[in-house]
């Protein structure tokens, strides 16, 4: 019998399962709640993120993963092994072989930290590691495994990193912890100030996906939005405009917009090239934030595009990744090596 293999997509804003064969079988949120008197896991996932902000002092609901990295090792090994078993079976002899995404750049103990939390939530020894923008174009079905420049943009909850790939490895890359997550907070801060109504960080997601857009719309969209007057300290409704976000998330699309730029300038001239003739591919699911293509066309003068299934791509490429895993290992630094890019 052969093992499973499977590709997990551990994202800041949510963690992906896909198994060879089934596609993707798992899209939860990567969120865990704890019972405060003995650190048990009261609920994991989607049911987790339904207590955010709702739960007695009792409970705890803790987002493990902070910026793409693990910010509490031992939850999120928890999590890991609630997926697992949920995928593999409790009681399967054959432990599963799976590939894990970490952010391009991270360093070797965060590595370390990933790969050891996977092994003891039950993988295969030694769980893989390949870079989160190579799984994203792989996923994206990007030629990467050609001498050609291939750019693509993975706009997460945790980080926003693009990278040039040419033959499964990256040639140039950068990252930057702005993307989903600080676009929620940039709206709640924004509604605070200009509303002087608190609202919880699901709001803000609501309101960023509802009627947000990364550059100003013809036709304004409004939504109302609920939450607690700052004055009066009773709860309240109000109405905001797509435009007025527009205006929230300037610092973070700005950001991101210098990390596109960032990676172009280091772009070797015959990849850039190719670069133009192919254009920019979008993955995360910040990409499907409004008109994101566009703006960052603007910015850059290359046509950018949004990938077939954003959200899906890097655990799709996780998974694909397995398959070839003796090219991939090779354009990998070492640990030893990426011990000496991180001193």
């Amino acid at each position: 019998m052969l093992p499973k293999r499977i590709g997990i997509d551990l994202g800041t804003a949510n963690i992906l399962v896909y198994v060879k064969g089934r596609g993707i079988v798992i899209n939860e949120p990567s969120v865990v709640a704890l019972a405060n008197r003995d650190n048990t896991v009261v609920a994991v996932g989607t049911e987790a993120r339904e207590m955010l902000g709702r739960t007695p002092s009792t409970i705890s609901v803790i987002r493990p993963m902070k910026d793409g990295v693990i910010a509490d090792y031992l939850i999120t090994e928890a999590m890991l092994r609630y997926f697992i078993n949920k995928v593999v079976g409790r009681f399967n002899l054959i432990k599963p072989e799976v590939m894990i995404c970490i952010p391009a750049g991270v360093t070797s103990v965060e590595q370390r930290a990933v790969r050891d939390a996977a092994e003891q939530a039950g993988a295969r020894r030694p769980a893989q590691l390949v870079p989160e923008p190579l799984a994203a174009a792989i996923g994206a079905r990007i030629p990467v495994g050609t001498p050609s420049g291939n750019m693509i943009v993975d706009i997460g909850g945790g980080r926003t990193e693009a990278a040039v790939i040419s033959m499964y490895g990256i040639v140039a890359s950068e990252s930057v912890r702005v993307a989903g997550d600080r676009m929620d907070d940039a709206i709640a801060a924004y509604i605070k100030r200009r509303h002087n109504l608190v609202i919880g960080e699901r709001t803000a997601e609501e309101i960023k996906i509802t009627i947000g857009s990364a550059i100003p719309l013809q036709e304004e969209l409004t939504m109302p939005v609920r939450g607690r007057d700052q004055v009066t300290g009773l709860p309240r409704t109000t109405t905001v405009s797509s435009n007025e976000i527009t205006q929230a998330l300037q610092d973070s699309l700005a950001s991101i917009v210098q990390t596109v730029r960032a990676v172009l300038e280091r772009t070797p001239p015959e990849l850039a090239a190719d670069i133009i003739d192919r254009g920019v591919v979008l993955a995360g699911g910040g990409a499907l934030l409004r008109h994101m293509d566009i703006l960052l066309t603007q910015e850059s003068g290359i046509a950018c595009h949004v990938a077939d299934n954003p959200m899906e791509c890097t655990a799709i490429g996780s998974g694909v990744a397995l398959e070839h895993l003796d090219v991939i290992k090779r354009s990998l630094p070492t640990e030893e090596e990426s011990l000496v890019a991180s001193a």
